[in-house]
């Protein structure tokens, strides 16, 4: 399905290996940092096997994504998917609601930073200090994607190497202390009560359509984009199970600590090890927020080029080639999200709006399949099993969203509703314009 002719405006200058750095710093963010302990209190030794079996679940909807996103070559991702197939509405409110789940993600990423770096160097926790970071990260992560997405796919690779390495070595260092009855005497999750537990899991494992949000700029996206975000989630999968196995084997159960990977570094490391292990977390958090900076302000964009947000979201800079508008407007409202603590309330429906995006974009499968031409058949990504793993993602969304509190639905309908205040907005002055 062809590229309109605004996005020739774009570089196409994102490769495969950039898109997997996106995929892949979009997905390991400050979660895996804190979520080993949580989930340990919960589930046991069952963790590292409950990690896994959430991960092979989740390559189900990425596959899935991966057969949508090689019917398209322009960016935006479940906004287009979802436009094909149910038109102008249904798109717009799964793009806003993914707009919203990522710019609080920013924000609350970013008071995450400050958290961390505030163990080291306290000024940085609270106050003046606080207040300085967030600002300072949240401007240079603005300007440096601003002036070009090259400096932003080279900026992802600096974080992804720096937060990667250090646990890399934390496996290796601890793949001696996993006792052989790990594995012959295997304690696997009991599903009876399991479904808040896959809740909090799930965190570690969504943002991958985030690399789907830069179709636009990716050299042969309709091959090279579902290649990249499977492998990289397979990855991701693997590399979760590999780092519980040796949390839980090292780290006393009783270690309440939230920092999980942090006591885990000075476990096998020492005190160098709890130095070592928080700088990883400030950089995986750092490539997190690069990667959102970079990836999400091309929603906006498709939104405004398919007249559902206004034309000044579209507006390509003519030195950069980048959506200028676009960038810096993301960068505002996650700055004052950050800095007001009010996305807070936003981040408890985080799950369930990533979720909804999810299930109507694998819903659109079979229409976008029925309306492509025969060509665009031939050369999309081919999945084994016709609509079988398509189906299994559908029924493992359905069943995490009903996993969801309350509160957390009256929250997403809550900025659904304002969102659509916007949509007629941008509707009523493109009429008004014609």
């Amino acid at each position: 399905m062809g590229e309109r002719e605004n996005k020739s405006k774009l570089l196409r200058a994102v490769g495969v290996i950039g898109i997997a750095l996106v995929a892949l710093n979009s997905t390991i963010g400050s979660g895996i940092f804190t979520l080993p302990s949580i989930v340990l209190e919960q589930a046991g030794s069952a963790s590292p096997w409950l990690f896994l079996i959430v991960g092979i679940s989740i390559i189900s909807i990425v596959l899935t994504f991966g057969r949508l996103s090689s019917f398209f070559k322009d960016s935006g991702g479940p906004v287009l998917y979802t436009k094909e197939a149910f038109g102008p509405l249904v798109g717009f409110s799964t793009g806003w609601i993914l707009y919203i789940s990522r710019a609080t993600a920013f924000a609350a990423n970013s008071n995450a930073l400050a958290l961390y770096l505030g163990s080291l160097i306290p000024w940085f926790s609270m106050g003046p200090g606080r207040v300085t970071l967030i600002t300072s990260t949240c401007l240079l992560l603005t300007w440096v994607n601003y002036i070009g997405v090259k400096d932003g796919i080279k900026m992802l690779l600096f974080f992804t190497v720096i937060k990667l390495l250090p646990v890399l070595i934390l496996i290796i260092m601890g793949l001696q202390y996993i006792p052989i009855e790990f594995f012959t005497k295997a304690s696997l999750p009991q599903m009876n009560g399991i479904g808040p537990t896959v809740l909090i899991i799930i965190y570690a494992f969504v943002g991958f359509e985030g690399a789907t949000f830069i179709s636009g700029e990716s050299k042969k996206p309709q091959s090279s984009m579902p290649s990249a975000i499977a492998k990289t989630s397979l990855f991701v999968c693997l590399f979760y199970f590999f780092i519980m196995m040796v949390y839980v084997s090292v780290v006393p159960s009783e270690t309440g600590n939230v920092g999980a990977l942090v006591s885990l570094g000075e476990a096998l490391l020492g005190p160098s090890g709890l130095i070592i292990i928080t700088l990883a977390a400030i950089f995986s958090i750092g490539g997190n927020l690069g990667a959102i900076m970079l990836a999400v302000p091309r929603l906006t964009l498709a939104l405004a080029e398919q007249n559902l947000l206004p034309k000044w979201f579209g507006k390509i800079h003519k030195k950069y080639s980048t959506p200028g508008n676009s960038i810096l407007f993301l960068g505002l409202i996650s700055l004052i999200f950050a800095l007001s603590g009010s996305f807070v309330y936003l981040v408890i429906a985080s799950s369930l709006t990533r979720l909804l995006a999810y299930i109507t974009s694998i819903s659109a499968l079979p229409f976008i399949e029925k309306k492509a031409d025969q060509k665009t058949l031939d050369n999309s990504y081919k999945l084994p099993g016709g609509y079988l793993i398509p189906i299994i993602a559908l029924v493992i969304c359905i069943w995490i969203t009903f996993q969801s509190n309350l509160d957390a639905w009256i929250l997403t309908v809550g900025l659904l509703l304002f969102g659509l205040i916007l949509f007629f907005l941008a509707r009523r002055d493109n009429k008004i314009i014609n």
